[in-house]
C-alpha cells in the first residue's frame, strides 16, 4: 500500500474546501479501525468553521496549523464505552493512522496533533469543546489539500532495529 510510505505531516494547505464525500470517507476509514475487545469507543468532532478553527489553533503551541486546515477532526473517546478501559489509546492511535493514510489516497494531506499527551492541552480541548466528563480528547488532525509541502517517499527503514529471535 503505497500511502503507508509517502504519507508525510503535511501543515500548510490551500484554500480549497475538503468536500463532504472524502470527509465520509476519512471518517469510515478511521472507524475500520481495530479496537480492543471491539470496544470502538470513539467519537469525532469535525470543524469546517475558520474562526472555531482559529480557535483550536491557540489550544497548543503546536497547533497553529490547524487554523489554515480546511477540516479538522478531533478525536476522543467515550469513557463509558470501553470494555478495555487500557486500551484506548492504541484503539484511537489505530484510527488516527487509519484516518491519515485515507487522506494520502484521497489526494489530501493531513497532521496528528497529539492532545491526550498533555494535560493543558487536553484540559483546552475539553474547555473548548465543553466536553462532558466521560469524554477524553485524544487527538486533533487537521487534513486539506497539500499547499507546496508533498506526500513523498522518504526512507525511514534501519535493519540495525531489527531483531530476529533475541535481542
Amino acid at each position: 500500500m503505497e500511502e503507508i510510505f509517502i504519507r508525510r505531516s503535511i501543515r500548510k494547505f490551500t484554500n480549497q474546501a475538503v468536500e463532504p464525500e472524502k470527509i465520509d470517507k476519512l471518517l469510515r476509514a478511521a472507524m475500520q479501525a481495530p479496537s480492543a475487545a471491539n470496544q470502538q469507543a470513539w467519537e469525532f468532532i469535525v470543524v469546517q468553521d475558520k474562526a472555531r478553527l482559529e480557535q483550536m489553533a491557540e489550544t497548543s503551541p503546536y497547533a497553529k496549523h490547524l487554523a489554515d486546515s480546511a477540516v479538522t477532526f478531533v478525536l476522543l473517546a467515550d469513557e463509558s464505552k470501553m470494555k478495555v478501559p487500557t486500551g484506548w489509546e492504541q484503539d484511537m492511535g489505530a484510527a488516527a493512522e487509519n484516518l491519515l493514510l485515507e487522506a494520502v489516497h484521497l489526494g489530501l494531506g493531513g497532521v496528528w496533533l497529539g492532545v491526550a499527551t498533555a494535560d493543558f492541552v487536553t484540559e483546552n480541548v475539553r474547555s473548548l469543546f465543553a466536553l462532558p466528563e466521560n469524554i477524553r480528547p485524544f487527538a486533533m488532525i487537521s487534513v486539506g489539500y497539500p499547499d507546496g509541502q508533498k506526500n513523498q517517499f522518504v526512507d525511514r527503514y534501519q535493519a540495525e532495529r531489527v531483531h530476529y529471535e533475541k535481542w
